[in-house]
């Protein structure tokens, strides 16, 4: 009976380490930024900016807290890698992905900026970003594991004006312990533009990143089979990982299957489509715990705060950063938020009744003419910014809603930042 009790007790104390560890991974910090420069007056490229912005959005999707950066020039790409440098040594993963211009001079690779004045070939380490800049903030923060990504292997729009011949980038010898370096094509070749929104590249990264239960290494071999047998481009890989990592969990993989597929829906007018919800099996109650309350809403510990009033579920968090009634609509659609398939965008009404003029925190952005603005809502639910795009009620276009003025229509366009939203029976 003894020897019975010690086993059930070592089981216990077993299961119990193996649950604090996964919540600690499920909870780890996830850091990206993310840069995307298009707008050369050399070699003008079509989709970087569409490539980081759509790579910025599945990143946050996956947990990451995302800066995004879009046509930057040379202070703002170095001031952005500096300040993410700084925020990696809070711990966590960190994530770089840079989509553009890139060229190696004596086997260096630089990042090109927007607005790069380069005559020359020895102009280049000058006035564009050396990509061991961020291999060497990484390797300083020391915070245990850090991804690369350069879509960057575009041809050289200075060949003509440089004394070497050398075509795409150079593949480093060696990375900080850790850290996981991916590009878009091998040695010395050149990865394609594309003719769609993105490169075939970050297309296909972007898809395989969002099938659960991959890991790191799974994810960019099917990559790079994908881009072999459909453009012959094959991306290369550098990694000094010693452990697992997933952008999606297989607990969540595990978690998804078991949920009963959405039937099939007959196409119907835009405003249906937008106010139905399809049936999605709800968390596991045992996976989910509550971790706050603030009078009528509940927030749980997968990321989601529920209204109890309106039966509302809504993503604890916004999208983080600037973005268009196009992609955050997208964004919400394909929100995955605690498990969940049928996120949508809110309407006008939903945001509004978020409002309560007797709770107020300040905004992170600022706005058209500087300072930043209170937000009235919950605190439970961490917003970016006070204006949230919203369906119109036609459920067509885009309707921004102030969530600082009394929840009035906003007039201008900036700072828009998306919300998921869900219905719960």
């Amino acid at each position: 009976m003894k020897s019975i009790l010690i086993r059930v007790t070592l089981l216990s104390l077993c299961l119990i380490l193996f649950i604090s560890q996964l919540s600690q991974a499920t909870t780890e910090q996830r850091t990206a930024l993310v840069i995307g420069n298009s707008a050369y007056s050399t070699g003008p490229l079509k989709n970087p900016v569409h490539d980081a912005t759509d790579m910025a959005t599945t990143l946050q999707r996956l947990g990451f807290k995302v800066i995004l950066k879009k046509n930057a020039n040379l202070e703002t790409m170095e001031e952005a890698v500096e300040n993410f440098g700084n925020s990696l040594k809070r711990g966590g993963v960190g994530l770089f992905y840079f989509a553009g211009h890139g060229v190696q001079v004596n086997g260096i690779n630089y990042l090109i900026p927007i607005g790069a004045n380069i005559n020359k070939e020895s102009d280049v380490k000058y006035r564009s970003v050396d990509a061991n800049k961020i291999l060497d903030e990484m390797a300083n923060a020391n915070n245990g594991l850090n991804i690369v990504i350069l879509d960057a292997c575009r041809d050289n729009p200075y060949a003509n004006r440089f004394r070497s011949a050398t075509r795409g980038l150079a593949i480093v010898s060696s990375a900080p312990t850790g850290t996981f370096v991916s590009y878009s094509t091998s040695p010395g070749h050149v990865a394609k533009d594309g003719e769609g929104r993105n490169s075939p590249y970050t297309s296909a990264l972007i898809q395989y990143m969002n099938k659960p239960g991959l890991s790191i290494e799974d994810v960019f071999k099917n990559v790079r089979r994908k881009l072999r047998e459909e453009t012959g481009q094959v991306p290369w890989e550098l990694s000094s990982l010693e452990g697992k990592f997933y952008f999606i969990a297989p607990s969540a993989a595990a978690r998804e299957s078991s949920e009963p597929e959405e039937t099939e829906k007959p196409v119907s007018s835009p405003i249906k489509d937008t106010m139905e919800v399809a049936k999605v099996a709800p968390s596991p109650i045992s996976a989910v715990n509550e971790i706050g309350r603030d009078s009528r809403f509940i927030a749980y510990s997968d990321g989601t705060v529920l209204d109890t009033k309106t039966n509302l579920m809504w993503a604890a968090k916004d999208n983080g950063f600037e973005i268009n009634w196009q992609d955050a609509k997208n964004y919400c659609e394909n929100y995955r938020g605690g498990g969940y398939k049928d996120w949508r965008m809110p309407t006008k009404d939903e945001v509004e009744g978020l409002y309560d003029a007797r709770k107020a925190y300040q905004s992170e952005c600022r706005g058209p003419f500087g300072g930043t603005y209170a937000i009235f809502v919950t605190e439970l639910i961490h917003l970016t910014c006070d204006v949230i795009w919203a369906n119109d009620t036609r459920g067509t276009g885009g309707t921004p809603v102030n969530l600082g003025n009394g929840a009035k229509p906003w007039i201008f366009s900036h700072n828009l930042r998306a919300l998921p939203v869900r219905f719960v029976k």
